[in-house]
């Protein structure tokens, strides 16, 4: 069990469109509208972990022609993401919406490749109550919300504290490129992620 709450941990904290995303509303519209945004993306991402429990997120992923679209079209969104930040220039960019609230979150969770990624990974390894497949999956259930929330809240402060500091220009200008990075590695690993589904069909 020690070893799936750090693998929540590791997987959650590390910079993907959710978190992301959640500290961008939290630097353009504060708490509350923030909090709204969290509690979208927190539906969206236990809605994505009962479609892998009951696998019919496999289902769908396991049709060529849906997984290629959903790759293309992820993929192909998050660069565009990647590269407004990087020519934000000085101004703390993330990703901002207009007045993003519970659906936007909650859309954003869905279409989420990395979401998809981690719930197969926690949900299929880490195997730590082999006399019951249903009491095991809703402790993971437990653990992984207590670890996602608090996540998703440090993200949110870290939004709204970067947006009332006054950063000198140099350092604005290099958190948008490390966040236009962060979003470039979650396409390439989203890329991985999708090909790594069907590793016989490029044979």
């Amino acid at each position: 069990m020690i070893a799936f709450v750090l693998a929540v941990f590791l997987l959650v904290v590390t910079p993907g469109p959710g978190v992301l995303s959640t500290a961008g509303v939290g630097a353009a519209f504060g708490w509350r509208q923030g909090l709204f945004y969290i509690a979208g993306l927190w539906a969206g991402t236990n809605l994505g972990g009962l479609a892998v429990i009951s696998g019919l997120a496999a289902i769908i992923l396991a049709e060529p022609l849906v997984r290629t679209i959903l790759l293309f079209a992820s993929a192909g969104y998050l660069g565009y993401l990647a590269l407004q930040i990087a020519l934000a220039g000085t101004k703390i960019a993330f990703i901002h919406t207009v007045a993003p609230g519970f659906v936007s979150g909650l859309m954003l969770a869905l279409i989420n490749p990395k979401a998809y990624a981690v719930n197969t990974t926690l949900f299929t390894s880490f195997g730590f109550y082999p006399d019951s497949f249903a009491i095991e999956t809703a402790l993971k259930l437990i653990i992984f919300n207590i670890v996602w929330l608090p996540t998703h809240l440090v993200w949110l402060y870290v939004g709204v504290k970067l947006n009332s500091l006054n950063l000198p220009a140099r350092t604005q200008r290099l958190i948008n490129l490390v966040m236009a990075a962060c979003l470039l590695a979650v396409v390439g690993l989203s890329v991985w992620s999708v090909l790594l589904l069907a590793p016989g069909e490029a044979s």
